[in-house]
Formats: C-alpha cells, structure tokens, sequence
C-alpha cells in the first residue's frame, strides 16, 4: 500500500483558537507539510484545486512546482484539477511544464469538482458540467499523448494541427478520477482503464462501496483486465497516538471546535459526536493497531492500494501533527505495506525515457 498526504489549502480560522493565519503563511505552512511529508517517507503529496472560500488552492501547479523544487523523491499529485473549469489546452501547458520541472513525478487526479461560487466564476451549469467535464479530459488525454491535434470541441475552440509545448516527460502521465458520489467520474475512469480515487470523507462507508463496485463493474464491460484495476481512498481526519484513550482526548476539541465551524457555516453534520465520527466515518483516530484494523475493514469492501492522510495539522498543534504522522509511518504504515499490495504498477515516472526533442529511446 502507498500514502498520501494531501491539502486543499482551508484558509479559516483555527477550530481551536479562532484565529486565521496570514495567506503567505499558509501557504508556508504547506510547503513546510510537503517537505516533512517527504521526510517522513510519505509515497506522494497533493494539492487540491477550488476556486471559492474557504479555499485557495486556486492554483496547484504554483505551489506544486515550488515543492518539487525543494524535494527529490516524493510524488506530486493534484486533488483535484477541476478540469470542468479549465481550458484543457492550458492546463496541459501548466501540467507538463510541471511534469519536467519535477522530473517525471507529477500524477493528476482529475473532477468536475464542486461548489457553486466556482461553478458561477467560471460560467459552468450543473447541466452542463459533466460534457465539459469529460469533454476536458478527452482533449487533455489526446494532447498529452499526440504531438498534433486536431478537434472540434464543444466548449473551446476548434484545435486544427495544433502543438501545444512542452511535450511531456512522462508518456503519459497517469490520470486518477476523483469521486465522491458520481457514477460519471466513475464510468469514465473505468471507460480509460484509468485508476479510481474515492473521496470518502464526508459519508459513512456505503455509497463510497457502491460506487467502487460500480467501477469495477464497468472496468470489466469495457474489456480491461480485473487485475490491474486500482483505488485510492480518503480519510475524514487522522491522529494516532499510543493508546486509544490519549488518542481521543487530544482530537476532541479538534473535532468539536470542526463541529462548530460547520454549524456557523449553516451545514448539518453527519457525524454529531466524536466516538460516532470514530466508529462510523473513515476517520482514523486512535491506537496503532485501532487504525491498521480499521483500514484493514475498508480494504475488504473497497480493494484500495492507496490511502490519503491530511497533511494538515487542522487544529492539533504542530508538535502533535508530527508526532502523530512519525507514529505513523513508525507503527502503522509498515504492517499495512506488508499487508496490502500497491497499486499494479511500478511507483515511478510513468512511460519510456524521453530524448532531448521528445522522442523516446
């Protein structure tokens, strides 16, 4: 099994102490995540894309190119690039640039995203969302692996004989489709042969199963081999400590001062006390061996290689933040390596070794 540790860059006040950082100071903060998350021994790194409060992730590969600079091993991965937004010609420029800046690390997972403020930014319907949605991806996927395009697409203009520079590193770089609830973002994944990565952050674990059932189901109908089908997963929050009982004194007010924020924000939560949050969501807070047996009890319903933790502290202080994801990969992460396969291909950059003017040798 593989490990993520992932942003979408929350700029709000803290749920402890009410106070909000300054911007150039969270976006520190996240450098500073992403740097000890390779430190650590975390497999990859990712930033999510949103273009609405509370958010301002408003542009991943700024930030992603500013960590790969300051890393060498760690993959860089974007959670998600909201490609129903996005004109794909230019996110392909900003994406391959990365691709070569970072030497071959970058891996995207790909949405329509959601939230309306952005959708409205951008001119985006809920009726239409989804044809761009797939439409982006369609055309991203052809320029990445074509050295000229021609297209007539719906929602940009028509590409005729077109080279988009730089040609890439990696060919192709590897596309995961984020879902939370949609059986769209899932037939297309599995319609590529493209791995499956389950938000699973909000509900308790049935519709996430369903939904990968769902895939897996298509995978197979559009001709692909079962084993080589992948998943990743997320986590609605992360803190481990040695015993259960020091583990859920110290998230309490965490997840309390979270409950709050949700009720000013006019939200109804789905889990109303902590120890429901523990039991019922993909939360993993608790002992060591709490965590590996609770991942262990995902695994069996959803068949996933990768796991994402948050890299962000989130209310914990930042001494408690690390000693949490030390314990971590001390404790947790070598059982579940052991116990689970990674994902069926090599962790690495994707395709052959490219030549200075974008041939392969």
């Amino acid at each position: 099994m593989r490990f993520l540790a992932i942003t979408l860059i929350v700029h709000a006040p803290d749920p402890l102490t009410g106070i909000k950082k300054p911007t150039t100071e969270r976006f520190q903060e996240v450098v500073d995540n992403a740097v000890l998350a390779e430190e650590l021994g975390f497999d990859g790194f990712g930033v999510g894309e949103r273009h609405e409060r509370p958010f301002i992730s408003s542009s991943p590969p700024v930030v992603l190119s500013h960590i790969a600079a300051l890393t060498s091993r760690i993959r860089l991965f974007t959670a998600v690039t909201t490609l129903s937004l996005l004109d794909p010609v230019r996110a392909y420029e900003d994406y391959a640039t990365l691709d070569h800046l970072s030497g071959g690390r970058l891996e995207l997972i790909v949405g329509k995203g959601n939230g309306s403020a952005q959708r409205d930014l951008f001119q985006v319907t809920t009726d239409d969302q989804w044809e761009r949605n797939a439409e982006s991806y369609e055309l991203f996927r052809q320029i990445w692996r074509q050295d000229k395009v021609s297209a007539s697409p719906r929602f940009r203009p028509e590409l005729r004989d077109a080279e988009v520079w730089p040609r890439p590193l990696q060919r192709p770089v590897r596309v995961w489709h984020g879902s939370a609830t949609s059986r769209e973002s899932v037939d297309l994944a599995a319609r590529y042969g493209d791995p499956l990565f389950s938000a699973n952050v909000t509900n308790p674990i049935e519709p996430y199963a369903e939904l990968i059932r769902h895939y897996r189901q298509r995978w197979e109908h559009y001709g692909h081999d079962p084993a080589l089908a992948a998943v990743g997963a997320g986590t609605a929050g992360y803190y481990a400590a040695p015993t259960s009982q020091e583990a859920l004194a110290t998230y309490r007010p965490v997840f309390e001062g979270n409950l709050r924020l949700q009720r000013q924000l006019g939200a109804t939560p789905v889990f109303a006390t902590l120890e429901d949050f523990v039991e019922r969501s993909s939360a993993l807070i608790g002992s060591p061996q709490q965590i590996i047996d609770k991942v262990h009890r995902y695994h069996e319903e959803f068949g996933h290689s990768v796991l994402h933790l948050h890299a962000d502290a989130g209310g914990l202080t930042r001494a408690q933040h690390r000693a949490a994801l030390e314990l971590f990969q001390s404790d947790i992460a070598p059982v579940l390596r052991k116990d689970i396969p990674d994902p069926p291909w090599p962790w690495a950059p994707v395709g052959p070794a490219p030549t200075q003017e974008g041939g392969v040798v």
